[in-house]
């Protein structure tokens, strides 16, 4: 027979046990309905909830409920009731109340309060850090002040450079109590995802610390293209405190940034532990590893302003070091220092100081000492390195003061010159230590910090059901051998304990979770975790159900025969009673009961007609009970003449004609039926037309004295049918009929189906099977796996009755496979074929921020963002539907789903009100729908014509002769506006310009530009009578042409004036110098004499005596030197000194001239974030001494600015500026003979956004 459950689980019914949002400081009441009155019970993030003035819990027959008071934010989670084997989840939402204007409060500390000083009006920017006992603070900036409009309040941002968009700030924090730094870096720019390192003092890679105190999470914005990185800070302790840093890279780009952390101990100082703050801070096991942190020794009197949950650091006095002030200060005035500055361990400081004052002495032997500290993965090697005075000097390396020996190739000692160096391969964490360098009585120490790789699960746990005293073991498989796990239940962690319930084994890389004689109450959700991941599995637990595989049967015995009833139960360890109409059954002469195994006996000898009647036996344990009937078969001795024509008795075996024999299929028919006659009779048996006899194999045929048996070995189906008993003898004979059905366990069904998945939950589906094995199926038996594991675990143990089971407990994400059996009452069929593998996966949330971006008379434009949970399904894409407003039909905009979140919907009626919505699609279907606020009417809205004229064609767009000009410039209006380009106030041609426009934008393109393409160029938009215009300046220039003119004005001594006039075609830009080159007549080889010379006059200097000299100059201009030089008409000769030459006597020049701007600065507007430039040339002579100031400020020596000179071209570039960098700049040149002083307005413009621009 098939096993049956006498017990069964309380499932829940229709409850409102559904989400619910309330504000702050309300009560919840959650309520559920079980079919039956059982015990229930409550979870708060997988933890089970105690009734307590936070919770009350009550029950009233089948209703249950739990009341939450007092709602707090921390409130906010995910809760669960499970009854038996059902599990109801359901979320509490804290509504959002208005933020009121916190009012200023006053400091706890009645002493502060008192002597807390006049703030001043304008405080600095304080520390961000924010903290709450349950609840994560997050470090952002400060607000500005509530009253200013934007552009009166202060500036309070940080200077951006590099890759961050938002740097994290320095934070306070009480022991115990949580808070969260944030740092944001901008992906738009970036290939890939940038990587980031989170680092504690200078070299502590927080990374491999994460864990209970500890967690790094990071999120991207698809909408803003910006990465976001968190360090959580739980349950903050004293030697947290310190120095941060992060760090960001990508490819070739990298940024960081410093923060600090102060943790503040408790207000109550009598419990004050001093030894916390000299406790390193590795968690490790290690009794030297970690750093030591100071800072918690470090108190100072400071102020502090509480403004609603925050504590904001407002410190009135400047920052002092107190180490300064006590290496300064004499030994007499130590605890004075102490008390004035707030120092809590005055010994210990005075220990680190002699310590330093002592380290300030310079070394004689060392030349460089070690590092403080150096870090090192696990598996790889470092290399300690000291420079020594004497080359010939011998140093010895200790580790934690024991000397090192080179043994194999674990250290290598090496000496090159004045260095040596120590190399340890393969670290290991027993090489995290402190290691020392000596030479005679000197010595070098560090610290060594082994950093152990994040430990991976390499194969994961998997679900198990098993029955109520079993032995459970959950295995997992790790990727270092050796490697620390920690093992929970539903959160809690789970420990050696007295009674030896859990065992904990390790073999290698695997871990053994051994869980002894398990009961109801170790069901639950089991966790093994690493320092590097973690893994779930299910433990259910079942009562043991007693199965029966051989029930007793009835039997009919002649006296002196013997009896047996025989059964067989699952459980070996069973014991049972035997009972004899209600009276048990007492072992004697005669009765005999033994028990072997899972077999029960009770055996009568000697059958007499006492011993009729209804016997039961009962396992010891279990409500049921097994009962068959003993017929006793009297045979009576009458007179019988000598031949008596043969009979068959059926009616003796307790049969008729029409009764039936069952049989299960693979057992033996055994067919006994008794007969008389005299003499005895022959047998014959037949099926059908068909004689059976011995011959058949299987078939067996014996007659014996009263009785004729048939058998066969192993039934089968084709065996079913009427079976034909003859006898004959000479006084005649005698025919019966038994029918013999052979009944066997159900085929297979078919593969099941899944219909739909859920968060945690499907719903299968399939068919009964083809033959019920000649018994009517009474029900399924359901299995599930996990795709990648071999285990399938039970889902029910009572025949589930209908063909759609919905299977929970399931966990989001992980694909399943699931199979069904089938049950008769002879027993289960073989396992259907698995179905195909599905996730338990949720839909979506609803699209958020659906909007209309654009509409015309047929067309609307519409766009959204992604939903804030997608799941652990992938995201398929989008429907969108609209219909007319006031009907409920909903028509699909598009055949197939969207990736994209915009689209444009197409020939739409003219002037409808339409209603549009948005469904997110996955795995599990579609969520709910965004719906817009209100019907929107398909018609044209007329948009004013502007042109965005980019930034870089706002001034004089200049271009070589011969380059490409290309113009992009984007414009907005509705109906799509007429665009008109001119060039000096007449159109374009055609032929020369070519123009193409679109609905957003124009172009202008000139393939090859000529000189004469420069000009204004104005583009006009107009939409019926309203247009704009914008105008671009174009300047084609080219090369120069030669100087004119070039004149031999004066040779004296070694040297000759030159003079020359520019040439007549400037290449249609300015003139910025010439290239004066000389050549010896004899060879005229040419020489640079000047390169970028401004005058049209200069003296060549050096020139040899008796040769004679010809000259030549190119002018430049910004494209390059004019192709064809100015040659002088006349060549100089300079004479040897043997000829006397009396010079004329004439009054020596004086070539000074005072300092003269001759092109001014220029006053410019330019946007802020962006490089700008002042330019200006000066001539003087001698040359000029140039000083630049902002708003009568010298700027010289400020990293903001950079001051360019070139050739008397004076520039001032300033660095991304920002509105606080516009005012007024001035230039000011002084030399001998005078000074000059120029200046011009700059204003720098806040940057405009399309959203700005909306508005």
């Amino acid at each position: 027979m098939h096993p049956f459950l006498l017990t069964y689980p309380a499932f829940l019914t229709e409850s409102s046990t559904k989400t619910q949002t309330a504000e702050i400081g309300a009560t919840v009441i959650f309520e559920a309905e079980t079919e039956k009155p059982v015990k229930v019970r409550w979870l708060r993030d997988s933890k089970d909830i105690a009734s307590s003035y936070k919770y009350t819990i009550s029950a009233e027959g089948n209703l249950h409920s739990l009341t939450i008071n007092n709602i707090a934010q921390e409130d906010a989670l995910g809760y669960a009731v499970i009854a038996g084997m059902s599990k109801v989840k359901f979320e509490l939402k804290i509504k959002e109340s208005e933020v009121k204007e916190p009012e200023k409060a006053v400091s706890p500390d009645p002493a502060v309060a008192e002597t807390k000083p006049e703030e001043p009006k304008e405080a600095p920017p304080a520390p961000t850090g924010s903290s709450a006992p349950d609840t994560s603070g997050t470090v952002s900036d400060c607000s500005a002040p509530e009253g200013l409009p934007e552009s009166h309040r202060p500036d309070t941002r940080q200077d951006l450079t590099g890759l961050f968009t938002e740097k994290p700030q320095s934070g306070e924090v009480n022991v115990g109590e949580n808070i969260t730094f944030v740092a944001r870096v901008c992906g738009e720019s970036l290939l890939k995802k940038p990587s980031v390192k989170w680092i504690k003092g200078k070299w502590m890679d927080l990374a491999s610390k994460s864990g209970k105190h500890l967690q790094l999470k990071e999120h991207y914005d698809r909408n803003s293209k910006v990465y976001t990185f968190e360090m959580h800070i739980i349950a903050a302790k004293a030697n947290f405190a310190g120095a941060y840093r992060c760090e960001v890279s990508s490819r070739d780009k990298f940024d960081s940034c410093n923060f600090d952390l102060v943790v503040h101990e408790a207000r109550t100082t009598d419990g004050f532990d001093i030894r916390t703050a000299f406790r390193r801070t590795s968690t490790d096991a290690g009794e030297d590893s970690g750093e030591l942190d100071f800072s918690a020794l470090l108190k100072k009197r400071d102020s502090f302003l509480k403004t609603g949950p925050r504590a904001v650091h407002v410190s009135t006095e400047p920052e002092v070091d107190v180490w300064e002030i006590l290496q300064n200060a004499p030994p007499s005035e130590y605890e004075k220092i102490a008390f004035q500055y707030g120092i809590t361990d005055l010994r210990g400081m005075l220990k680190r100081l002699k310590k330093m004052k002592k380290e300030e002495k310079k070394s004689a032997a060392f030349l460089r000492k070690l590092d403080p500290a150096y870090q090192v993965e696990k598996g790889h090697k470092i290399k300690l390195q000291v420079e020594v005075a004497n080359p010939d000097a011998e140093v010895k390396w200790l580790k934690n003061g024991q000397e090192i020996h080179p043994t194999g190739s674990k250290y290598i000692f090496e000496s090159v010159g004045n260095k040596r160096f120590l190399t340890i391969n393969n670290c290991t964490l027993a090489d995290d230590a402190a290691y020392t360098c000596t030479i005679g009585e000197e010595k070098t120490v560090t610290e060594l910090f082994v950093k152990e790789p994040p430990v991976l699960i390499v194969r994961n746990l998997e679900d198990q059901m098993v029955m109520k005293g079993e032995r459970v073991e959950f295995e997992c498989e790790v990727s270092e051998e050796g490697a620390q796990v920690k093992w929970e239940k539903d959160g809690v962690e789970l420990t050696r304990d007295e009674s030896f319930k859990y065992r904990f084994k390790k073999d290698g890389c695997k871990h053994v979770l051994i869980i002894n004689d398990v009961t109801k109450e170790d069901c639950g959700h089991y966790r093994v975790k690493t320092n590097g991941g973690q893994s779930f599995a299910e433990l259910m637990v079942q009562e043991k159900q007693l199965e029966v595989y051989q029930n007793i049967a009835d039997l009919t015995v002649k006296a002196k025969d013997q009896a047996v009833f025989k059964c067989e139960v699952s459980d070996e360890n069973v014991k049972g009673i035997w009972y004899k109409n209600g009276v048990e059954v007492k072992p004697d002469a005669r009765t005999h009961i033994t028990h072997i195994g899972r077999i029960h006996k009770l055996t009568i000898d000697d059958v007499k007609p006492e011993d009729e009647g209804d016997y039961t036996f009962v396992p010891e344990g279990y409500a049921f009970n097994l009962s068959a009937k003993l017929n006793f078969l009297e045979v009576k001795i009458d007179f019988v003449p000598r031949q008596d024509p043969p009979k068959i008795h059926l009616d003796c075996m307790g049969r008729t004609a029409e009764s039936t024999i069952l049989v299960v299929a693979g057992n033996k028919l055994r067919l006994d039926v008794p007969i008389t006659g005299d003499p005895a009779p022959t047998v014959v048996w037949t099926k059908g037309e068909k004689v059976l006899t011995d011959s058949d194999g299987r078939v067996h045929v014996e007659s014996t004295k009263g009785h004729c048996i048939f058998t066969i070995e192993g039934a089968e189906r084709q065996d079913e049918g009427v079976y034909s008993v003859i006898v004959r003898n000479p006084a005649g004979e005698d025919t019966a009929d038994i029918n013999v059905k052979v009944v066997d366990v159900p085929d297979p069904p078919e593969a099941p189906r899944i219909l739909s998945v859920g968060e945690d939950s499907c719903v299968v589906q399939w068919d009964p099977p083809l033959f019920d094995g000649g018994q009517p199926v009474i029900g399924y038996v359901l299995e599930r796996k996990k795709k990648k594991s071999y285990r399938w675990m039970r889902l029910n143990f009572d025949p589930f009755k209908e063909t759609t089971y919905e299977a929970k407990r399931m966990i989001e994400g992980v694909p399943y496979e699931m199979r069904v059996y089938a049950v008769n009452a002879i027993g289960m069929s073989r396992p259907s074929a698995a179905s195909q593998p599905f996730v338990p996966v949720a839909p979506t949330s609803e699209p958020t921020g659906l909007c209309v971006d654009d509409i015309s008379d047929t067309t609307i434009s519409l766009k959204w963002r992604p939903p804030e949970r997608i799941g652990s399904a992938e995201l398929e894409g989008y429907g969108v539907e609209y219909c007319k407003e006031g009907s409920d039909e909903w028509i699909p905009a598009f055949p197939s789903l969207t990736e994209s979140t915009s689209v444009i919907v197409c020939d739409l009626p003219t002037g409808e009100k339409m209603q549009f919505r948005v469904r997110a699609y996955n795995m599990a279907g579609p969520s709910l729908p965004a719906t817009l606020q209100q019907a929107v009417t398909i018609r044209e809205i007329m948009q004013r014509p502007k042109i965005w004229l980019p930034r870089n064609l706002r001034q004089t767009l200049i271009k070589k002769v011969g380059e490409t000009i290309n113009l992009v410039i984007p414009f907005q209006g509705k109906p799509r506006p007429q665009v008109t380009w001119t060039k000096n106030d007449e159109l374009l041609d055609p032929k020369q310009v070519s123009i193409r426009n679109s609905d957003t934008d124009t172009i202008l393109f000139i393939r090859k530009s000529e000189r004469k393409d420069s000009g204004k160029y104005e583009v006009q938009v107009q939409i019926e009578n309203v247009q704009d215009r914008a105008s671009v300046n174009i300047q084609i220039v080219d090369l120069p042409g030669p100087p004119q003119n070039l004149k031999v004005i004066d040779v004296w001594g070694f040297n000759v004036a030159l003079e020359w006039k520019p040439p007549k075609d400037n290449g249609n830009c300015e003139i910025t110098g010439y290239t004066i080159q000389k050549a010896d007549k004899k060879t005229m080889d040419w020489y640079t004499v000047y390169e970028q010379y401004r005058r049209t006059n200069c003296v060549v200097s050096d020139l040899i005596m008796g040769n004679e000299y010809m000259f030549r100059v190119y002018a430049m201009n910004m494209v390059v030197l004019s192709p064809e030089p100015c040659l002088s008409k006349d060549s100089a000769y300079i004479q040897k000194t043997g000829i006397v030459y009396k010079p004329p006597s004439y009054k020596e020049h004086d070539f000074s001239e005072a300092p003269k701007f001759t092109h001014p600065l220029v006053s410019r507007s330019v946007i802020a974030g962006y490089n700008a430039t002042l330019s200006c040339s000066v001539r003087g002579i001698p040359k000029p001494k140039i000083t630049w100031y902002k708003n009568k400020m010298d700027i010289t020596n400020e990293a903001k600015y950079r001051m360019f000179s070139n050739q008397g071209v004076l520039t001032l570039e300033i660095r991304k500026p920002c509105p606080f960098d516009g005012g007024v700049y001035m230039c000011k040149a002084v030399n001998d003979s005078g000074e000059d002083i120029i200046e011009c307005k700059l204003e720098v413009r806040s940057q405009v956004t399309k959203e700005d621009i909306k508005k």
